[in-house]
This record gives C-alpha cells, structure tokens and sequence, in this order.
C-alpha cells in the first residue's frame, strides 16, 4: 500500500506554501536511503528537531546510478520513499530526478535544511542557493561506520 505522504514535487511545494502561510517552519533534507540504517533514522530525527514539517527529497534510481554506479540502487526509488515516509519524524517524502536538490529547494524554500556532518560546509552544493534563499544550513551528527556502502559489503563477505 502507498503512503498517503509520498507526493508529487508540485504537490510538496504546495503543502509548503500553505505550511508556510500558517506559520509553520519547513525542514528539508534529502538523500538516498538505498539500505535504511540507524544513521538514517537519528539524521531524520535530528532534522525534524529544526522545525515542524519535514520533507525528504529521496534520488530517484537514475540519480542515485549516475553517482553511486553501477548497481545501485538495490532498492527502487518508490519503495525507498515509501519506507522513509513510514518513519515518525517524516512528514512528507518525494522522488527527486535531478543529480542535485538545488532546483526542488529553489522551489520549496525551505527555511532549514539538513544535512549529514561527514562532509565540511565548503562541500555542501546546497549551500549558496540556501544563502540565496536565506534558508538556514544545520548539519547533524554523522554516524560513523553506519553507511549503506559499509552494509553491502558486509553483505557482499558473507
């Protein structure tokens, strides 16, 4: 059964908007989600903590190939979304073309967005549109040794 909180890029700008318009803070975070692990859970967790509505871009399976390999995803696109929206912290989940979030956050606007703390501000794409946007940049804790990479090649030695 599909989640009621999968949605459509329109129909996510749209909540947003009307989100917005009530006083609610929008979070936004994004990624691929190919093996859930706890790391997945405590970042969404954490970035639901910046405010009241969260919504998670997920990389359709053609992305997560053009920078992941060949394959990956293990996992297709519609079924990640759907395990991502069934997490508490997750208020709204959709499926992303782009190679980058930077044309949805344009069209969201988000006033956070959340990222994982593996990588230094300096290499975050995301982060001269958000300066653009004012949209705040908040990096939560990385987990370290809790990776999808590291979870298939456990898998792969078994």
């Amino acid at each position: 059964m599909k989640s009621n909180k999968v949605k459509s890029l329109s129909e996510v700008v749209r909540i947003a908007r009307r989100a917005k318009s009530a006083g609610k803070k929008i979070v936004t975070t994004n990624g691929t989600f190919d093996v859930l692990h706890v790391g997945h859970v405590r970042n969404l967790e954490s970035a639901k903590s910046y405010g009241d509505i969260l919504i998670v871009g997920i990389n359709s399976d053609s992305s997560v190939r053009a920078y992941k390999g060949k394959g990956r995803p293990v996992i297709p696109d519609y079924e990640r979304a759907e395990v991502i929206a069934s997490l508490k912290p997750v208020d709204f989940v959709f499926i992303f073309e782009s190679r980058t979030p930077i044309p949805w956050l344009q069209k969201i606007n988000p006033h956070v967005h959340v990222k994982g703390a593996d990588r230094k501000i300096s290499e975050i794409i995301e982060k001269p549109i958000l300066d653009k946007l004012g949209a705040k940049l908040k990096l939560v804790p990385y987990h370290k040794g809790k990776s999808t990479s590291g979870i298939i090649a456990k898998i792969k030695k078994l």
